[in-house]
C-alpha cells in the first residue's frame, strides 16, 4: 500500500511510536526483578553516587535512594504502561510525555545529562527527541488500535 503525501508524517510517527514502544518494553522487562526485590533499585542508585555531579548526588541522597522501595514498582509499571500505549497507539501523546519525564529523571539521577558526552549518548537525545516528537504530534496516528484511518 503506497503512503500518500498527506499521511506520510502520521505513518512516520507511528513507526517511531512502535520503535520507542519496543524500547520501553525491554527496559521494563529488564526491571522485572524489582517487583520482588525493590532494593535492587537502591543498589543501582547507590552505585551512581560515586560519579554523580553535585545536583545528581543531592537528588540521589535526598529523594531517589530513600524512596527506592516505592519507586521500584512504579518505574516498572510506568515503563510497561508507556510501552503498551506506544505499541498500541493509544494515548500516545501523554504516554510519550510520561516516558520523556522518566528518561529525564533517570538520566539526571545518573548524572549523565550534566556532561557534554550526553549529547552523543544513544539513550539521550535520540530517545528524548523521539518522545518529544510523539508528545507533540502523536495524536490519531494511523495503524493504531484507536485512531486508525
Amino acid at each position: 500500500m503506497p503512503v500518500h503525501h498527506d499521511t506520510a508524517p502520521g505513518v512516520a510517527l507511528r513507526v517511531l511510536s512502535l520503535a520507542l514502544g519496543v524500547f520501553f518494553l525491554f527496559m521494563a522487562l529488564d526491571k522485572r526483578a524489582w517487583i520482588g526485590q525493590p532494593d535492587l533499585l537502591a543498589t543501582q542508585l547507590t552505585g551512581w553516587l560515586a560519579s554523580a555531579p553535585a545536583p545528581s548526588r543531592w537528588y540521589l541522597e535526598a529523594v531517589a535512594i530513600p524512596g527506592a522501595r516505592v519507586f521500584a514498582p512504579l518505574v516498572l509499571a510506568g515503563e510497561s504502561a508507556v510501552a503498551l500505549a506506544l505499541l498500541l497507539g493509544v494515548a500516545v501523546r501523554p504516554a510519550a510525555a510520561a516516558g520523556f519525564l522518566m528518561v529525564v529523571n533517570f538520566h539526571f539521577a545518573m548524572g549523565v545529562m550534566l556532561s557534554w558526552a550526553y549529547l552523543w549518548n544513544g539513550y539521550g537525545p535520540p530517545v528524548l527527541g523521539g518522545l518529544l516528537a510523539l508528545a507533540i504530534g502523536g495524536a490519531n496516528l494511523p495503524f493504531s488500535v484507536r485512531g486508525a484511518r
